[in-house]
């Protein structure tokens, strides 16, 4: 599984997804997706993360959906900050 991050139409907000791997159990597995989530004030600077939070999959996946069904597009103009 990959990362990918989401713009905001006005250019102003990122979510980041990618695979949380939950390091305590003696074989890591991917079972949930983190969820970043920033403003962005300047292109050309590094994004502020506001925060994050553990879904199930299945709950990313909708979320990634909707947020593609409301206008926000894929973007990796950012993948150099993480």
């Amino acid at each position: 599984m990959e990362k990918f991050t989401l713009i905001n139409k006005n250019k102003s907000r990122i979510k980041v997804f990618e695979p949380f791997e939950e390091v305590s159990k003696p074989s890591p597995t991917i079972d949930a997706m983190m969820i970043s989530y920033g403003c962005v004030y300047n292109r050309n600077s590094k994004p502020v993360m506001k925060g994050s939070r553990v879904e199930t999959i299945e709950a990313a996946r909708k979320e990634y959906k909707q947020l593609l069904e409301d206008g926000w597009k894929k973007t990796s103009i950012f993948n150099s900050y993480y």
